[in-house]
């Protein structure tokens, strides 16, 4: 499945191969689904080529944790621009993370090597400098960062060249959106990793009023396609772009073509390693405060052999109304449908319903007055589900 964010980013919850998608305000979350069903292809519009483009060209493996998407205005990056843009590399929490990512050590590990030279860290303090919520400061903190260099097989300078002014000391309480997202999210979730230093100011000159997301299953039970609709409003004047974040459940599952049909793609970037598509979609015009705009776009996935199983977004604000359809495969229909809201990621589902399936295979929930929290569809899959035809996982609040 695919997990889809708010309407500043999306991460969904799934149980198969899966997306995630952000928006200013929700995000969806799907589960691994098959090829488009014969479902409306809302996101069936003129293809972007650039997206394509450049999804095609980074498939290629490019050294770990390979970036497998890229566009930007246009034009295909190199991998590591891509992992400064994607990760924060170019920040000081950023580079943190990135470094310890790739030494593979644990918090734990680097406090105790920081100790055994000397230097008493704590595993909370290291992560409050790679969240970006606090920076050394202090002459004994940044003796730290020296050291940190050598644990970390940085060159002399690394880390203390991107340390930013002093900031009030102590940890900085996370307000307003990024607060509310963390309580939604959880600390170090999937959608903040693949944000990085993003992840503080994402989307806050926006803010979701609808959203409307149409997934589809197709023959073999695993997810194909999403197509999200999002009507965003500036919360400032000058707002001109958003960012959206598809965390996929299953490994197999890839974004292989990205079409935007209202806006313009700037950025597709997949980080495998996270199993997530981070899309950044321009709006074609820089907005006056409170006013509107439409974007929309569609992502196909490729084959996965875990048939979806559910599709999620979690949303950070209240929404005006959230529709969310899911189209299945004649070839796939479940045996039963239901809806459900949890308060956060990982927490139990709650005021749960059946919901019925039509004769065009589809099923539907709209919710107006939509709450922050994760809103989702689940579904038990049929007997011959999985059998036949390809597989694909797509995007959205977060399918599984």
């Amino acid at each position: 499945m695919s997990s889809g964010t708010d309407t500043d980013f999306g991460l969904p919850e799934a149980a198969g191969g899966g997306t995630s998608g952000t928006a200013p305000d929700a995000a969806p979350r799907t589960a691994g689904a098959p090829q488009a069903a014969e479902a409306p292809k809302t996101a069936q519009a003129p293809q972007a080529p650039q997206a394509a483009e450049a999804l095609q060209a980074s498939q290629a493996p490019q050294g770990a944790e390979a970036h497998t998407t890229a566009a930007r205005t246009g034009e295909v990056i190199a991998a590591s621009d891509l992992h400064a843009a994607a990760t924060g590399a170019d920040t000081f929490p950023g580079a943190l993370r990135e470094a310890l990512n790739r030494r593979g050590l644990s918090l734990e590990r680097v406090s105790e090597r920081l100790r055994v030279r000397g230097i008493t860290i704590s595993q909370a303090t290291l992560s409050s400098w790679q969240r970006g919520r606090s920076q050394p400061e202090r002459a004994r903190s940044l003796r730290a960062v020296d050291v940190l260099e050598e644990i970390l097989e940085l060159p002399s300078g690394a880390l203390r060249s991107l340390l930013g002014p002093r900031r009030p000391r102590g940890r900085i309480t996370p307000v307003g959106a990024e607060g509310t997202a963390l309580q939604i999210l959880g600390e170090d979730s999937v959608v903040e990793k693949a944000l990085g230093a993003r992840f503080r100011h994402f989307n806050q000159e926006t803010g979701s009023l609808m959203v409307h997301d149409v997934v589809t299953v197709g023959e073999s039970g695993t997810l194909s396609g999403i197509t999200t609709t999002n009507v965003l409003r500036a919360s400032r004047a000058g707002a001109d772009r958003a960012v959206f974040v598809h965390s996929f459940d299953d490994e197999a599952a890839e974004p292989v073509d990205i079409r935007v049909t209202c806006g313009r793609l700037v950025e597709a970037t997949y980080l495998k390693g996270l199993k997530s598509l981070v899309l950044e979609i321009h709006f074609g015009r820089e907005l006056a405060k409170l006013d509107t705009t439409v974007v929309s776009y569609a992502v196909e996935v490729s084959p996965s052999e875990t048939p979806a199983t559910h599709y999620e977004r979690w949303t950070r604000t209240n929404l005006h109304e959230y529709l969310q359809q899911v189209f299945f495969h004649p070839g796939a229909l479940p045996t039963d449908c239901h809806r459900y809201v949890r308060e956060k990621v990982g927490a139990p589902p709650r005021a749960k319903r059946r919901i019925p399936l039509n004769d065009t295979h589809n099923v539907h929930v709209l919710t107006s007055r939509c709450k922050p929290g994760v809103h989702g569809v689940a579904w038990d899959c049929g007997p011959g589900a999985g059998t036949t035809g390809t597989g694909t996982t797509g995007t959205g609040d977060r399918p599984g």
